[in-house]
């Protein structure tokens, strides 16, 4: 790797879903620092600068051999598992990246190990934070030993130990420059997922179409299987795209999970919503869903609903409006976190909360 110019901030970019790298290409287009982004997978669209695609740490760690790869290390880590070549391969390309310098700060988005392999080098480390119960040994490590941590959702009340380091950017989207258009009052609804999950079930999105017969569906993001074959006609076909903003624009309503970046996304056009949290680890969209059920700014429910709920879900949706997401995303999220970056890279002091 070649080394990187004064003032470089390494961002690491997690490979699992779409919305790490969404985030990190919309804060890296506005950072003035040189940024060196890392990550499992290629450049992500429109990334500003150098990109080193690391090689995978996953491959032939499955089943009964994880245990034996000790990936924990003891449960001190997440992932690192013992005598693997492709992690002493993504962690020596890392170091060299570092060592060859002058790189100033390291963003973990996010990764314990990278933060701490950079911490190690001597590089301060900024850390994007998700929501859940984090409190766990290894996540406790990597907050410790940030600089600063970059929490993408407005602020409310956080833990005490991580006071006055945590710098609340508010909803953070790929599409925060775009203006939101009004609803086009079509009675269409979107359903939107993201790339890093199961996807939705089609049965119960038919179901949901059948019930609602003088609603228009449209479904943006992974489908766990084929349309039944007697799916109802205000059923459209849809899949994967990589650009949805369109269709959020075409939607009077989004049926969404409360990952954070589906969140940001439904903020930015700011669209009446329903969300489901789906379950994931440390119950990280429970704890979303509940803030935004809470603040009013979404109709939640903890599981997909039954076909007779949705005329009248639908109908508070349209009630509420999509204008309070303003309260969760005011467009300059990105903004906010670049300024923090630059910050550091330049020898500034931690920002405060």
């Amino acid at each position: 790797m070649s080394a990187a110019a004064p003032g470089t901030v390494v961002y690491y970019v997690h490979h699992h879903g779409s919305g790490h790298a969404h985030r990190a290409s919309a804060i890296a287009a506005r950072c003035r620092s040189t940024v060196v982004g890392v990550g499992s997978r290629p450049a992500p669209a429109g990334w500003p600068g150098a990109w080193h695609e690391l090689p995978l740490d996953t491959d032939g760690v499955d089943g009964p051999a994880t245990r034996a790869l000790d990936v924990t290390a003891g449960g001190t880590l997440h992932w690192a598992p013992r005598d693997h070549p492709g992690l002493r391969a993504r962690a020596a390309a890392v170091s060299g990246l570092l060592a060859a310098g002058p790189a100033r700060l390291l963003v973990a988005d996010v990764s314990v190990e990278m933060a701490l392999l950079a911490r190690l080098h001597g590089v301060p480390v900024a850390v994007v934070l998700q929501p859940g119960d984090r409190r766990d040994r290894p996540h406790r490590m990597a907050h410790d030993l940030a600089e600063v941590l970059l929490a993408p959702w407005p602020a409310r009340p956080a833990r005490p130990d991580l006071a006055g380091r945590i710098v609340h950017l508010g909803g953070l989207s790929r599409y925060d420059d775009r203006a939101p258009v009004p609803p086009p009052g079509g009675r269409r609804v979107l359903v939107l997922t993201g790339s890093g999950d199961a996807g939705v079930d089609p049965a119960a999105v038919a179901s949901a179409a059948a019930a609602t017969p003088d609603w228009t569906w449209a479904v943006a993001g992974s489908i766990a299987g084929a349309l039944p074959s007697d799916a109802p006609p205000n059923l459209e076909p849809g899949g994967w795209t990589g650009d949805v903003w369109a269709a959020l624009c075409a939607a009077d309503v989004v049926v969404g999970h409360a990952g954070q970046n589906v969140v940001a996304e439904i903020a930015a056009a700011r669209r009446p919503a329903v969300i489901i949290p789906a379950d994931r680890p440390y119950g990280e969209q429970v704890e979303t869903g509940g803030v935004l059920d809470d603040a009013g700014l979404a109709t939640v429910r903890t599981r997909w609903p039954e076909p007779r709920q949705w005329p009248r879900l639908l109908a508070e949706a349209c009630a509420r409006g999509g204008q309070g997401w303003v309260r969760w995303s005011d467009g300059r999220a990105a903004e906010r976190a670049a300024d923090v970056l630059d910050r550091i890279a330049a020898g500034g002091a931690e920002p405060g909360p």
